[in-house]
């Protein structure tokens, strides 16, 4: 696969939040606005992109056995440096409203699934190419997620009011209800997009989905 692929795969095809599924709980739990969304999202793609060049750098010293474990401490070394620097340097409201999300990116399942099916198995030029477009393919699905909730719910874009004559605030969109609905009218519209696609080309539409052949987590309880 080219070095522009790589990159532009996680941005639509295989869209960690969009087309795969992967990291729902924050997508659901942070995005009630923008901001929190684009702050979410910067956060993981710092974490995935240092934890997949560092998985990348290590993978033939590794031992095979005891391989998740590493990326684990790896993750999490990641995910503490980015929390201090929020802590310090994010504005504190912001840092407040995603608050267990920043320490739960440990366990997110998008940055150890790119850490075990493609940087363990690449080289770090393609595993920074994949964690930056994966990375951005998040963030851009949360922004876009966590945008509509805001606007539709009170008028406002990353905190800015675009309607100054809407005085009442609509919660359903930033409730976890309003949350599940939104985010089933976007799947539902990138499979009509993808259906349209594939039948203008004169294919048929097939969902895409992880490659498991490259991935042993679901097994590593039975590894011996």
């Amino acid at each position: 696969m080219s070095a522009m692929k790589e990159f532009t795969k996680g941005l639509w095809k295989e869209n960690p939040v969009l087309v795969l599924l992967l990291g729902m709980c924050p997508t659901l739990g942070v995005t009630s606005s923008a901001t929190n969304g684009l702050g979410m999202g910067v956060a993981t793609m710092f974490v995935l992109l240092g934890s997949n060049v560092v998985v990348s750098a290590i993978r033939n010293i590794v031992p095979k056995k005891i391989r998740i474990p590493v990326y684990i401490v790896i993750i999490a070394t990641f995910v503490t440096i980015i929390d201090l620097a929020m802590q310090a340097y994010a504005p504190a409201s912001l840092y407040n409203a995603l608050g267990i999300f920043i320490p739960l990116i440990v366990v997110n399942c998008v940055v150890l699934g790119r850490a075990e099916a493609f940087a363990s198995k690449n080289g770090v030029g393609k595993s920074v190419l994949d964690a930056l477009g994966m990375g951005l393919g998040f963030t851009l699905a949360l922004v876009a997620l966590g945008g509509t909730r805001e606007f539709i719910g009170s008028g406002s874009l990353f905190q800015i009011k675009m309607i100054p004559a809407w005085k009442i605030d609509f919660m359903l969109p930033t409730s976890a209800p309003g949350a599940f609905i939104i985010l089933g009218l976007f799947l539902a519209g990138m499979n009509a997009l993808n259906i349209r696609k594939a039948r203008k080309e004169g294919k048929n539409y097939k969902p895409a989905s992880m490659d498991c052949s490259t991935c042993n987590i679901c097994d590593i309880g039975e590894e011996k």
